[in-house]
């Protein structure tokens, strides 16, 4: 349905001292801080983990040397969708010159919900991967965020807590703990390290004391803030306002190959008029897909 005079009436009569609704400010971008951008060309991106080798073996004197496998373990997969609005505005608006005055408003309301529903596709992976939640899995087929990631050496790899807890000096600690535990698919040690911490906008209050503090938080003791003299966020925190989960954090690791963005077309729009209305019409469309290749890219907790 396009827009007419009879929409925008208001627009048609002298005096008029503003218009207000389309000028918001919005959040942007906060994806880049979660997931790494990659181009695809296809229409859909699979990405496969590899095992790796076993501990070397002791090789007796006189003995032959020990053969090891590698293996495919799961593929991960990114399908691409695709994102589109338009408006359209009648001829008769276009020939009492509201033309200008409409296009420059609405182009800019149309960015805005193109942005708005890419954050919320972005934030979709960790709303949905939380333990009670369980609505969007990893490539192994479990929850995103899940205590038993099983490996082709038979063992678990954790990336959240064994018990929920919301987010204060233990469970950040803990999380520290549990990101340095963390093994390959042959149970090797990788070494896995934070580099930030995502919360949501109610929780960066406990995450500015974590954070910046010199002493702990919360008590009256002289004792140093552990986290904060070692360093161990070195990148600080994040604040996301997509995050559904008021109490959760997240800690993106510097595990290569974690949470991915495929961009398969960039963000376009375009322009045309109808023959048979006069109507113009705009559309904006792009093509992307959200999602994780290796789980160990980021640790989630979702709070008590």
């Amino acid at each position: 349905m396009a827009i007419s005079r009879a929409q925008l009436v208001k627009e048609l009569e002298p005096g008029l001292n503003a218009l207000f609704g389309l000028e918001y400010k919005r959040y942007d971008n906060q994806h880049a801080e979660i997931y790494t951008n990659e181009s695809s060309d296809r229409a859909f991106e699979e990405e496969v983990m590899l095992s790796g080798f076993a501990n070397a073996q002791v090789k007796g004197e006189g003995a032959g040397v020990s053969y090891d496998d590698a293996q495919e373990t799961f593929t991960a997969r990114y399908n691409h969708e695709t994102m589109a609005l338009a408006f359209a505005i009648t001829e008769e608006a276009i020939e009492d010159n509201l033309y200008d005055r409409i296009s420059s408003r609405y182009t800019k309301a149309l960015a805005r919900s193109m942005s708005n529903a890419k954050q919320v596709k972005a934030a979709a992976p960790l709303n949905n991967g939380l333990p009670s939640v369980d609505g969007f899995d990893s490539g192994d087929g479990v929850s995103l965020f899940n205590t038993a990631h099983t490996t082709v050496s038979g063992t678990s790899v954790k990336n959240t807590l064994t018990t929920q807890a919301d987010l204060n000096e233990t469970s950040l600690e803990q999380a520290m703990i549990d990101i340095a535990a963390m093994t390959d698919e042959r149970g090797l040690r990788i070494a896995a390290k934070a580099v930030k911490m995502i919360v949501p906008s109610a929780n960066q209050f406990a995450a500015e004391r974590l954070m910046k503090s010199q002493g702990r938080t919360g008590t009256a003791d002289n004792d140093i803030n552990a986290l904060s003299s070692m360093g161990m966020i070195p990148q600080g925190y994040r604040v996301n306002n997509y995050l559904t989960d008021t109490d959760s954090f997240y800690i993106i690791t510097d595990v290569p190959n974690g949470m991915k963005m495929f961009t398969r077309a960039p963000l376009t729009t375009a322009m045309e008029g109808d023959f048979d209305t006069g109507n113009v019409r705009y559309k904006a469309r792009e093509r992307y897909s959200f999602g994780v290749s290796d789980y160990r890219g980021i640790f989630g907790v979702e709070g008590a």
